[in-house]
């Protein structure tokens, strides 16, 4: 895990080179490397995770030095494509995994990516063809971006993040149309486009081949081509999800460094520290880190937001200890402009409260983390996903009462939500819901179609599927996976995802609406598969809250003056990219009015952000 860097067929004096490297270095906190030849640059910032000895060092050679390699992510299957390489004659200087990958790709080309299983962005030079291969890992997990020169022959350059781009940029430019629209805070990161104009995100799931003549882009993975056989019972699907989850996770605990988790006492990550328990109380092989009993709480002490108590729940059962971190905004402002640098895109919520809890692991000697990111948009996990199922139940009343019950059930039960009133004796009187919620499905209105929802694959998914198809590959998850690649390597902390493994997310499209809303539970596959390993009252909690900011406290209380004198600030009447007037209005109404809701809060900040995003990010350049 680490930061890459390079340029190709462009003139770049070294110097100049490694400093574009070094805007990466609390990706990779551990040591540098950097290469150079005819025109050909690579640099490589290292965080050691696998063979933390300096033969695991980037960029790295193979095939008496033909091939060299920048790497960023991690194979989790290496140790067994080494032994497979090993028999078709290959040999290995070092433990890491970036050796198997260059010597995988070297055997297999382009194929070898359908073989790792992993998290991965990387460049791989041919010195004798003089050519460039470019990957990135089927969903995205890992950043990769790049600009192209005008000219020719043909160049390019490309980094883990798009601080490092920024020097050989002879403009910078903020890409207004994502920016200011906070709609597309949510959805742009499944497009190529970014916020900063002449800047490209190389698309998930594919790799290139780049010479002087261009780049060629072509598509190795769509999840609709992969579906996968299942067995026909619902009660045989939860046993295959618990044996592709467990598995998921073991080759995600080999590691040479502390691994932990950040548990918010939520069922995904409950469900993921829970599986590395018993794993690491059944399997004996060597790469598996003994030191992974660390669990990292988020706390928000007196607001809606805190799931400690649900996370000490977890810790107790499994005979551990917690590190609860309190987030204390007061702490962290004076540095919120570093954290927006370092995060360097928009979102609708602070990057505190991750940056802190992160920060928090790293200081404790934790290095990789095991979460539980990606349940949600897989199977159904978001009260907003529940109602789609409608479609699916038809006007069968049994199924159209267990998917009402698993929405109005996720609710907090504080009298809040109207929906709970519809209660009688503890059954639903749906008529009146059913009627009215179906109404409001917007299943006609959609937005331009990508090219898949044309194939039919995806026609054939239910309702339920297609949307979250579209979370899972298009907007909800691919922005999440970038947050959280920010928060984590903002500290020099690697984040492995264990329902992210390709297995998982093929057999979560492959099962039906039912296997994800059975027995009025949400992610009811994921709650019978993992409830043997952990608490049954957080295996089985309905209420959902989320992991959210809790912006509105914040605002009324301990950030009430920083957010005044920002609004105040002479700078801030003249930024283009907002309208500081109604920006303005918008933040002391949510100081001011004792009735502000949490969606004021969110919209206030969104509106805010891009006036943010402009001190931090481009008058840092």
């Amino acid at each position: 895990m680490c930061g890459i860097f390079g340029a190709m067929n462009l003139k770049l004096e070294r110097e100049k080179g490694i400093s574009c490297l070094n805007r990466l270095s609390h990706r990779g906190p551990d040591g540098w490397g950097f290469w150079q030849e005819e025109g050909m640059s690579l640099g490589h910032r290292r965080l050691s995770v696998l063979d933390l000895s300096e033969k695991g060092k980037q960029p790295m050679t193979y095939g008496n030095g033909r091939y060299v390699i920048v790497f960023n992510g991690e194979i989790y299957n290496f140790i067994e494509l080494r032994k497979e390489l090993k028999m078709l004659g290959y040999s290995f200087e070092s433990e890491s995994d970036t050796e198997v990958a260059l010597a995988s790709f070297i055997q297999w080309k382009e194929k070898c990516l359908l073989k790792w299983n992993g998290m991965w962005a990387l460049a791989i030079w041919d010195r004798h063809k003089k050519e460039l291969f470019f990957s990135r890992d089927r969903f995205g997990i890992k950043p990769l971006y790049y600009t192209e020169f005008s000219g020719e022959p043909y160049s390019l350059a490309f980094g883990s993040e798009m601080k490092a781009l920024l020097p050989l940029l002879k403009e910078i430019r903020p890409n207004a149309s994502l920016l200011t629209d906070t709609e597309k805070m949510l959805t742009y990161e499944g497009r190529r486009e970014c916020v900063i104009e002449g800047i490209l995100r190389f698309p998930a799931g594919c790799y290139a081949y780049g010479d002087k003549r261009g780049l060629k882009i072509k598509r190795y993975w769509r999840t609709l081509n992969h579906l996968m056989e299942v067995p026909k019972t619902y009660e045989e699907q939860v046993e295959k999800f618990r044996e592709l989850f467990l598995h998921a996770c073991k080759i995600r605990m080999r590691s040479d460094v502390t691994i932990g988790t950040a548990l918010s006492g939520g069922l995904d990550s409950s469900a993921t520290i829970c599986a590395m328990s018993h794993i690491a109380s059944k399997e004996k092989e060597a790469r598996l880190n003994k030191d992974w009993q660390h669990a990292y709480v988020a706390a928000f002490p007196g607001t809606t937001m805190d799931e400690s108590a649900y996370a000490k729940k977890v810790t107790d059962y499994l005979g551990m200890k917690s590190t609860f971190v309190n987030i204390d905004p007061l702490k962290a402002v004076n540095s919120l402009e570093h954290f927006l640098y370092l995060f360097e895109d928009v979102y609708v919520t602070s990057p505190i409260p991750m940056m802190l809890l992160y920060g928090e692991l790293k200081r404790d000697g934790t290095v990789v983390t095991i979460d539980g990111h990606g349940a949600d948009e897989l199977f159904g996990g978001y009260t907003f996903d529940f109602l789609h199922a409608l479609k699916d139940a038809g006007l069968h009343k049994e199924k159209m009462d267990k998917v009402l019950n698993a929405y109005i059930d996720s609710f907090p039960a504080d009298g809040s939500n109207i929906a709970l009133k519809s209660r009688s004796k503890g059954k639903l009187v749906a008529n009146y819901y059913r009627r009215e919620i179906t109404r409001g499905l917007s299943f006609k209105k959609k937005p331009p179609l990508p090219m898949y929802m044309k194939e039919e694959r995806f026609r054939r998914l239910d309702h339920l599927n297609k949307k979250l198809y579209m979370s899972t590959h298009e907007t909800i998850l691919p922005t999440l996976l970038r947050n959280y690649d920010r928060y984590s390597m903002a500290n020099g902390v690697e984040i492995r995802m264990p329902f992210m493994d390709y297995r998982i997310v093929s057999f979560a499209f492959s099962i039906g609406w039912e296997s994800k809303l059975h027995g009025g539970y949400s992610k009811s596959i994921i709650r019978d598969a993992m409830a043997p390993f952990m608490p049954k009252e957080i295996a089985y909690r309905k209420t959902k809250i989320g992991f959210n900011t809790p912006i509105v406290e914040w605002m009324k209380g301990p950030l009430k003056e920083y957010f005044l004198d920002l609004v105040h600030e002479k700078e801030f009447a003249h930024c283009g990219l907002i309208r500081p007037k109604q920006v303005r209005r918008q933040v002391i109404k949510v100081i001011k009015d004792p009735l502000a809701t949490f969606a004021m809060g969110e919209e206030a900040w969104k509106s805010l952000y891009p006036y943010l995003w402009e001190k931090a990010v481009l008058k840092r350049r």
